[in-house]
């Protein structure tokens, strides 16, 4: 059988350029090289393309690997053309199927996607207009008003706003949020009007629109998706930890949270998650991958859909990789069956 040429993209100039070089690192280990020639572009914080032919993955992680890149593009005219530059000239090269795993802004919200579809380049996860809309807090919560699945109370603002107003609507504890980000970077949990203000200021930071949530009181679930037409739907993973939330710092950074898996939750509950999870899914025409959040309030047990993340991490500590561990898909099957999923959708 001949091997297929896998391009995987990483980085990017998002906050989670890092978490994306650690997932790039995890799925570079786990390709089956036999079934696949692989190429690895990744992109600086300054949005440099750089190629990285003798990739390696402690490089990638360390941030080395860009010492040794040379630039490179993807050629948006239909040819699955990647385009490296050198000093004697130019190469090319064929790419069969792209992996991309750029984190937040530019890889998960639909850019990333269009430049393939553009290039010609079958790739896993989300299309582009499914991406953009599972990235976009504001649009995803107007879909899911829709569809009737119970979520907080929210507010959408983008330049002007009455902070009396959204005490009235919303209330203390709430969460401020950058419409487009992830990783939990921007956002605040905020308790009076001060560290509203203040917390308004910060997700301004990073995005021009920015949605006010209700803080629930309850525990947060997460729930895995794997597959195109006929999806399949994890088991339900458990987030616990000591810290106001669950931010950037939690998750990534100290040893803060424990992943439960499964969850101790009642089995009705757990089928519950997981109806709401395929119907999102679904809804949003999601292809290949997602993670759906939700939480579980304290008293009612009524479930409350949170977020959806249809480029989670591959990280050592990432939910999406562990819950799917738990229906008996290893790393490496899971990684072969993402590129299946993404040439399947071409086919």
């Amino acid at each position: 059988m001949l091997k297929k040429n896998l391009l995987v993209i990483f980085g990017g100039k998002s906050p989670e350029h890092e978490v994306s070089r650690t997932s790039a690192s995890m799925i570079i280990d786990n390709i089956d090289k036999s079934k696949y020639d692989m190429f690895v572009l990744g992109i600086t914080k300054e949005g440099k393309w750089l190629i990285f032919e003798n990739y390696n993955s402690t490089k990638i992680k360390d941030g080395t690997w860009e010492d040794e890149g040379k630039e490179a593009y993807i050629l948006p005219n239909n040819s699955k053309t990647l385009l490296i530059l050198e000093n004697e000239g130019t190469k090319e090269f064929k790419v069969d199927v792209a992996f991309n795993i750029i984190h937040g802004n530019t890889g998960e919200d639909g850019k990333i996607q269009g430049l393939l579809e553009l290039a010609g380049i079958p790739y896993v996860g989300c299309n582009t207009v499914s991406s953009a809309i599972c990235m976009d807090k504001a649009f995803t919560k107007i879909i899911i008003d829709i569809i009737n699945i119970p979520q907080a109370r929210y507010m959408i603002i983008k330049d002007t706003y009455d902070i009396e107003v959204i005490e009235k609507i919303i209330g203390y504890p709430c969460f401020i949020k950058p419409a487009n980000s992830g990783s939990s970077i921007g956002i605040s949990k905020v308790k009076n009007n001060k560290e509203l203000a203040e917390g308004i200021k910060t997700a301004f930071k990073y995005d021009e629109k920015i949605v006010i949530e209700e803080g629930i009181k309850g525990k947060e679930v997460e729930c895995a998706v794997l597959g195109n037409e006929n999806p399949l739907i994890s088991t339900v993973g458990e987030i616990t930890y000591t810290a106001e939330f669950y931010d950037y710092e939690t998750k990534y950074v100290s040893d803060d949270s424990k992943a439960i898996i499964p969850t101790t939750l009642e089995e009705s509950t757990i089928n519950k998650i997981r109806e709401y999870t395929k119907e999102i899914y679904k809804i949003l025409d999601c292809k290949g991958l997602a993670r759906l959040d939700f939480f579980v309030e304290n008293g009612t047990n009524d479930v409350i859909f949170n977020e959806i993340n249809t480029l989670p991490g591959f990280t050592p500590i990432s939910m999406y990789p562990m819950l799917m561990e738990h229906e008996g898909i290893s790393k490496r099957e899971l990684i072969d069956r993402l590129i299946d999923l993404a040439l399947e959708r071409r086919d």
